[in-house]
């Protein structure tokens, strides 16, 4: 699995051009007025990852697939979104289907791009963002726990679970607090996760600045970042000019000019990176001489699971998996090296797989 994105922001933040960088496509109408984007533009990008082409070039592996990202391009939201206001509710239905958000801050001042509220204060356009989405939450809580009342007297465990979480959302909302913030008990998770509420989303604050500022940020920048830091959020700097020029290069060229730029990588490595730590993801690969291939999974997937993400027959009838570690796959040069060093493990159905780990799985038809 990879995981899928959703980019909002205030109009013209920059989030259609980042979207354009990021999937290298020019599907997003990338322009100076609110709502261009109509439709949420969806795209997949192939995950970067140095270790999938090591392994590759051990193993002599014919094709290389990296995992994939899927980002969602939301159109702008304004204040008011939450009772229709500009494409309103439209928009907040297609952030319900996302794992996680990236919000997107303007933090660059550029007199020819307009800003909705004739301003430039990250901080509050992310508090505009997030009282919309507790709004939306609010109301749609409220009409389920409506809807719940006659099964609830029914005695329905599940209704009496719905409408004891959604009591607990709609409490730590009404304090002004989002409900990502509510304290699920490990026999609730998969209840809580059902009620799809966009204000548990977790969010990336993605500071949109200047060229000149993509290496340091700037005061704008800084300010997000204390914020962040504050609500337990993570946060990236990135230029989306810069992305969008660098998604123009050929990798050698890409690569000469965000040294130029005094940066290490590009922005969509950072994001990603900063995607998968809010997420608490990881990748474990396998190769051979076919292909080299990564897989997605949460942390703590245990081998069975992680086996089902290839195919669901891998878990039903998962025997063992047969587990490199990334480093030994590399120090044996291969996995005939690694069998004969004796880095090869034999795991059962309660290995926990760690993140790198090459993996062969054995299952029964």
């Amino acid at each position: 699995m990879g995981f899928k994105m959703g980019i909002v922001g205030l109009p013209n933040v920059g989030k259609s051009t980042l979207f354009n960088a990021l999937t290298k496509t020019a599907s997003a109408q990338a322009a100076n007025f609110p709502f261009c984007t109509i439709e949420p533009n969806v795209g997949e990008v192939g995950v970067p990852d140095a270790r999938l082409d090591k392994l590759a070039a051990i193993a002599s592996s014919k094709q290389i697939i990296p995992t994939r990202m899927t980002f969602v391009d939301i159109a702008g939201l304004v204040k008011g979104a939450s009772k229709g206001e500009g494409l309103g509710n439209q928009f907040l239905a297609n952030i319900r289907e996302t794992d996680a958000i990236a919000h997107v801050l303007r933090c660059f001042e550029d007199g020819d791009v307009t800003h909705v509220d004739g301003r430039v204060d990250p901080v509050a356009d992310a508090e505009t963002i997030e009282t919309e989405l507790m709004l939306a939450d609010l109301e749609s809580i409220e009409k389920r726990r409506a809807g719940l009342v006659r099964k609830i007297k029914g005695n329905d465990k599940e209704a009496v679970q719905q409408e004891r979480l959604l009591a607990q959302a709609q409490a730590m909302i009404e304090e002004g607090k989002p409900a990502r913030l509510v304290e699920v008990d490990a026999d609730d998770a998969k209840a809580w996760k059902m009620l799809q509420l966009l204000s548990t989303k977790p969010v990336l604050y993605v500071c949109n600045v200047g060229e000149s500022e993509s290496v340091e940020g700037n005061e704008h920048s800084a300010k997000v970042a204390e914020m962040a830091a504050a609500q337990g959020n993570a946060h990236v700097i990135i230029s989306a000019q810069i992305e969008e020029e660098i998604s123009q290069l050929e990798a050698d060229e890409a690569q000469m000019f965000l040294e130029e730029m005094g940066l290490a990588e590009a922005g969509l490595d950072r994001l990603i990176r900063a995607g998968y730590e809010l997420l608490h993801l990881e990748t474990y690969f396998t190769v051979g001489p076919k292909e080299a291939r990564a897989w997605t999974i949460r942390q703590g997937t245990q081998a069975p699971q992680a086996a089902g993400v290839i195919h669901g027959d891998f878990e039903k009838g998962f025997i063992r998996a047969e587990t490199i570690a990334y480093e030994d796959y590399l120090a044996s040069n291969g996995e005939q090296g690694a069998k004969e060093a004796g880095k090869m493990r034999a795991e059962g159905k309660s290995y926990v797989v760690k993140d790198g780990d090459v993996m062969h799985f054995l299952f029964s038809k």
